[in-house]
């Protein structure tokens, strides 16, 4: 990656093992990408009124040549649970641009032609 991951935090307080374990996924999706640019990885908290845990939202928008790639709206009470989620969706994604490069995109099957109308059939 040609810029460090950034992990930022709204409306919680740092942590550590999240950020480490944001960078460790980020680091991992250069086995799919090898000329990933730049990632940003934030984590929000759900101010939202509720009678069980809050929400921790995850969103991450990564760089690739050519392409801005977002990963948005991926929540749980696990803040892990969520990034691991989110980074899920992302190596999809990615697996879907590095396909499309090479070339290898899903063909739909072509529909049968139907027959030419019957010209001695009576009208």
């Amino acid at each position: 990656m040609k810029l460090p991951v950034q992990v930022l935090f709204h409306g919680m307080a740092h942590s550590d093992a999240l950020a480490d374990s944001a960078r460790a996924h980020a680091y991992k999706l250069e086995s799919f990408a090898t000329d990933l640019m730049a990632c940003r990885v934030s984590f929000d908290l759900a101010q939202k009124h509720q009678q069980q845990g809050r929400l921790v939202g995850v969103r991450i928008d990564l760089t690739l040549p050519g392409h801005e790639l977002v990963v948005n709206r991926v929540e749980n009470e696990d803040a892990h649970v969520a990034l691991r989620d989110a980074f899920d969706n992302m190596k999809r994604q990615i697996e879907e641009v590095v396909r499309k490069r090479r070339g290898q995109v899903k063909q739909h099957a072509a529909a049968p032609e139907a027959p030419p109308p019957d010209e001695t059939a009576p009208a």
